[in-house]
């Protein structure tokens, strides 16, 4: 089994070597970090799918079913809100302003200082969130695959990181968005191949799979306890302005999105994108159902950790490993393909922050476009080290669900860019000072943090849930506003068409 699983592993990795080589040729810095705007949107936003969804969705949301029932659905409906001030309002501001760096927009509207910290802020939330992503394909497989062989957990590690940065090296964001169409497309049919393997084996239907799981509660999609951490106004409410700054304000995604030819475009793929997201994370859900009734009805033993307790992450790969050797198989692909494009964006949009918002490659005369590729050439593989260096510390502290856990980590590191962004586009005729950004940046998530450890005393048995995203973006903004001041009249106009 593990060496069918090796070999798997080994053919789709040369498909996607394949897939950057035939991309990558006679690329530049310019294909590198821009597509040469030339993708065609309905490539980038079948592309996405896969982008936004990752590992930890293909493992945690069916997973988390166990424990969360159909409660996630509320972050999805939120989704389509989110997408929208995305394509009316995030997306005509930076074809405006033509950017490469969404962070630039930071430098223009306030100086120097904020630019940095919302790059400096986006890079560690990137880095983190990511990497645990990826941190929970690499887990699986060691898990499952190279743990039987003797190898150490760092040896996968390694070797994703090294395949990735192979693949997105030269060409860059246009080599991703190609990938990304080939990963979407086997992430989708893992999910739908294992849920008709586990129908047919039971030998029932979608309907009566879902009455099934209904009437042991399982498909509850909303929470009406206001003070339960998935409360259904909050999921949706948070599910907004995840995508708002999971997407919008994260380099990953928008550098995707404006790799399209027009504003137009780019429009079409995001809203096409929120449609298409429903729909799949509506197989997902019913995936994380047919496991958990598989489980019923067969006696399977659900994974649990050392105390006993059933470890949601673990609940998709066991049963796919024990039930045969094609859902293994489909597993794997699944799984690979959802590591795959969950990091190779991410590299590449490390790596763009800093060479345009710390090494100033926009505006920089002083050297030339060979001397620019060998420093991005450094950059990119400075960042894969880093990322690898992530995913391998972080083992020791896994022991549920990843993805509220790369949830949490986004309400406290995006929060400070939710109100920097929601500040410069809502007052025009303000500006804060440059020099106190950084402070407040910081500031910000250190008091949510706080509020969140003690919002059952503080706020009579109420607890937070993503939306410590809003709360930690309302203290930006409250914090931006008081060390603002109104804008110069020679200033003004510029402001304003910003």
């Amino acid at each position: 089994m593990s060496s069918l699983i090796l070999t798997v592993f080994i053919v789709y990795t040369i498909l996607i070597l394949l897939i950057a080589h035939f991309t990558s040729r006679r690329s530049d810095n310019e294909s590198f970090f821009t597509g040469n705007r030339k993708s065609p949107w309905f490539v980038v936003a079948y592309g996405m799918i896969g982008a936004s969804l990752s590992g930890v969705t293909f493992m945690s949301v069916p997973g988390n079913v166990y424990t969360g029932q159909f409660t996630y659905f509320g972050i999805v409906l939120g989704y389509i809100i989110g997408y929208a001030v995305i394509a009316l309002v995030l997306l005509p501001l930076y074809y405006k302003l033509n950017l490469t760096s969404i962070y630039s927009y930071l430098e223009i509207r306030f100086g120097r200082r904020s630019e940095k910290t919302g790059a400096a802020f986006f890079i560690l939330s990137r880095l983190l969130g990511s990497a645990l992503r990826m941190y929970l394909v690499v887990f699986v497989l060691y898990e499952f695959v190279f743990k039987a062989w003797g190898v150490p957990f760092w040896v996968p590690a390694v070797i994703f990181i090294a395949l990735i940065l192979v693949y997105t090296f030269k060409g860059g964001i246009k080599t991703v968005v190609w990938t990304d169409t080939l990963q979407t497309t086997f992430l989708i049919l893992a999910a739908v191949t294992t849920v008709v393997c586990i129908l047919k084996e039971l030998n029932i239907s979608i309907p009566e799979l879902l009455q099934a799981s209904s009437d042991q509660g399982y498909t509850k999609l909303f929470e009406t306890d206001v003070n339960h951490s998935r409360f259904w106004l909050k999921q949706i409410v948070s599910g907004a302005f995840i995508t708002i700054v999971m997407t919008g304000l994260d380099q990953d995604m928008m550098q995707k999105n404006m790799t399209c030819k027009s504003l137009r475009d780019a429009q079409k793929n995001v809203m096409t994108s929120s449609i298409l997201f429903i729909f799949v994370n509506i197989i997902f859900l019913c995936l994380g159902a047919s496991l958990i009734y598989y489980a019923q009805q067969t006696g399977f033993q659900l994974p649990v950790n050392e105390s006993g307790v059933v470890v949601n992450d673990k609940i998709f790969p066991a049963i796919a490993f024990s039930f045969s050797r094609f859902t293994s198989v489909v597993f794997v692909i699944g799984l690979v393909a959802a590591g795959y494009s969950s990091a190779d964006g991410t590299l590449t949009a490390l790596t763009t922050t800093y060479c345009y918002n710390f090494l100033d490659f926009s505006s920089r005369t002083d050297i030339t476009e060979q001397q620019k590729l060998q420093r991005r050439k450094r950059i990119h593989v400075m960042f894969a080290i880093l990322y690898m260096l992530v995913i391998i510390a972080f083992k020791p502290f896994h022991n549920q669900s990843l993805i509220d856990k790369v949830f949490e980590i986004a309400g406290y590191t995006y929060g400070p860019l939710l109100g920097l962004y929601t500040f410069g586009l809502f007052l025009k005729n303000r500006k804060p000072s440059d020099r106190y950004v950084p402070y407040i940046a910081v500031a910000s998530p250190v008091v949510s943090y706080i509020l969140n450890v003690f919002s059952k005393q503080l706020f009579n048995g109420y607890q937070f849930g993503f939306e410590i995203l809003i709360v930690n973006g309302l203290m930006t903004f409250i914090a931006l506003l008081a060390v603002s001041s109104k804008v110069a009249s020679d200033n003004k106009t510029v402001s304003e068409s910003l």
